[in-house]
């Protein structure tokens, strides 16, 4: 009877411990899995660069004729990189007084600048318009493999209007970069303020201009728009013609430009494409929530040109 009452307790003292050694190899294994994910989203930001101070995104808007004529020579002069983003829209096809010819666009990808896409018709992105998007996106696609241009990965937004469910289908398009305007924190018009492109905060398919050029900028405003690029942030300006005839409102003189390019150069800024911010940042880790930082702007945040 001894024994056999020993015996029992025993195996009962043997199941008991490896249920609980069950219980904690599942726990273990569940924190093993949850630091080895946490681990991998580390080594993936690791793995780029850290952003320095002093990095400006320049952009480029419409296929206007002046991108080629005068921005390109002064860019290649100073040695800056930028994004040209291409719509057949407007008067493209039968104004090139005004607007690139493909050939143009072919020859600033082989300079080295980036190709940007920017829809086929210049189309607004709204409830009503989501429907042609892909169309739109790929037929600048299409234009630019046919021209011997790379797929583009980077897009803007026309008007700079924005729509939640324009995210995927970019994304199911193979884009890692799209650029907007200051909407909707502000009205679209503000001066062209803006804010800085915060990494990780901001989703890398909804990237906010710090700063729309427009006539009435003096080198001030430009300072303003750009000064946003320190601590992590970077400043993504946007420009359409230099000069734009045929949008005065988003006129840029040659005379501004100039000396915008001039301040950039004079102080030893890091000016590149929307693509190259691929070797600080992973363009697939993106926010949870991307709307979070945009509301929290809309609800109280101020505009780059008050805060720094």
């Amino acid at each position: 009877m001894y024994k056999i009452l020993l015996l029992s307790t025993s195996i009962f003292i043997i199941s008991v411990m490896c249920f609980l050694w069950n219980i904690d190899c599942s726990k273990s294994t569940t924190i093993r899995q949850f630091n080895f994910n946490n681990q991998a989203k580390t080594n993936s930001i690791a793995s780029t660069k850290r952003i320095p101070d002093k990095l400006v995104v320049l952009t480029f808007d419409d296929a206007v004729a002046s991108h080629y004529t005068f921005v390109r020579p002064i860019l290649k002069q100073y040695g800056f990189s930028a994004t040209f983003f291409i719509t057949e829209g407007f008067n493209f096809k039968t104004d090139k007084v005004n607007y690139l010819t493909w050939n143009q666009v072919a020859d600033l990808n082989k300079d080295g600048f980036e190709i940007g896409n920017h829809t086929r018709d210049h189309v607004i992105i709204n409830e009503q318009s989501l429907g042609q998007l892909l169309f739109q996106l790929t037929s600048i696609n299409d234009s630019c493999e046919y021209y011997g241009i790379p797929r583009p990965v980077s897009f803007a937004y026309p008007g700079n209007f924005i729509h939640a469910r324009a995210l995927p289908i970019l994304k199911t398009a193979g884009f890692s970069w799209a650029r907007r305007g200051n909407i909707p924190e502000l009205s679209g018009g503000e001066d062209g303020r803006g804010f800085a492109y915060e990494p990780y905060a901001d989703d890398p398919l909804l990237i906010p201009s710090s700063g729309i050029a427009l006539p009435a900028w003096s080198l001030e405003d430009f300072k303003n728009a750009e000064a946003c690029a320190k601590n992590g942030k970077i400043a993504v300006l946007q420009f359409h013609g230099v000069p734009d005839t045929e949008h005065p409102w988003v006129n840029t003189t040659k005379e501004q430009f100039r000396s915008y390019m001039d301040y950039l150069r004079n102080g030893k800024y890091q000016v590149i494409a929307l693509r190259d911010i691929a070797r600080y940042i992973n363009p697939n880790i993106r926010p949870k929530d991307p709307w979070d930082i945009i509301i929290k702007r809309k609800n109280g945040l101020t505009p780059n040109t008050k805060i720094f």
